[in-house]
């Protein structure tokens, strides 16, 4: 099992940026595809994007191609979600997941550890 602590969410005005960190122990990151998800009151949790263990495969959900990026730093333990362009239907909880395998993913079952998730509040 691995470990991951997200932080970096807020309340953020529309059009705004944010930065999410998800940080990751207990478990070699770096063979590992992450992602990130979100679920809003009263909503499913839905995929947001992922990245493959070296980074070279990334996937987005369609709402936010184009304003989301995921990265990662293996030296670092730790996977990245950059926000512009908020909108205030971005507003959820952002989970970060690692998953079984190496090869990035936008099925929510290849994910077997899940953060405790931020708050990313957009006002309109």
């Amino acid at each position: 099992q691995v470990q991951l602590v997200e932080s970096g969410g807020g309340l953020v005005q529309a059009g705004g940026s944010l930065r999410l960190s998800c940080a990751a122990s207990g478990r070699t990151f770096s063979r590992y595809a992450m992602g990130w998800f979100r679920q809003a009151p009263g909503k499913e949790r839905d995929f947001v994007a992922a990245i493959s263990w070296s980074g070279d495969t990334t996937y987005y959900a369609d709402s936010v191609k184009g304003r989301f990026t995921i990265s990662r730093d293996n030296a670092k333990n730790t996977v990245y979600l950059q926000m512009n362009s908020l909108k205030p239907e971005d507003t959820a909880v952002y989970y970060c997941a690692a998953s079984r395998w190496s090869s990035a993913s936008m099925t929510m079952y290849d994910f077997n550890s899940w953060g405790q998730g931020t708050q990313v509040t957009v006002s309109s």
